[in-house]
């Protein structure tokens, strides 16, 4: 896997998401809905939901847990998502040979 599979894979999940998702909520997670509602009176509880979302990205993104899981499955972070080019790319690493090539030189120019 890599970057070209991952922006696939991102782009198919968000088309399958469509514009709406619907999500049953278990007693627990009505009862925080039900408590956040009242005290934050928002407009709708979409609202609560849509920044609960957004804290919780953020927060994956702020403890490395979605670069943990991005690089266990696609080999790349999600700077490099947001880019489009991984590490290797931006830094030249991929222009010189390879050590699995025959290549007697010792520095590369």
């Amino acid at each position: 896997m890599g970057l070209d599979e991952l922006t696939a894979d991102v782009e198919n999940r968000y088309s399958d998401l469509g514009e709406e998702v619907t999500v049953e909520l278990d007693r627990e997670t009505r009862n925080e809905l039900a408590m956040l509602s009242v005290a934050l009176d928002p407009d709708e509880t979409d609202e609560l939901l849509r920044r609960a979302l957004h804290m919780f990205f953020q927060t994956a993104v702020d403890t490395g847990r979605l670069d943990f899981n991005l690089r266990s499955g696609h080999q790349v972070t999600y700077d490099e998502y947001l880019s489009g080019m991984t590490f290797e790319d931006m830094t030249g690493g991929n222009q010189f040979p390879q050590a699995q090539q025959k290549d007697d030189r010792r520095y590369q120019f």
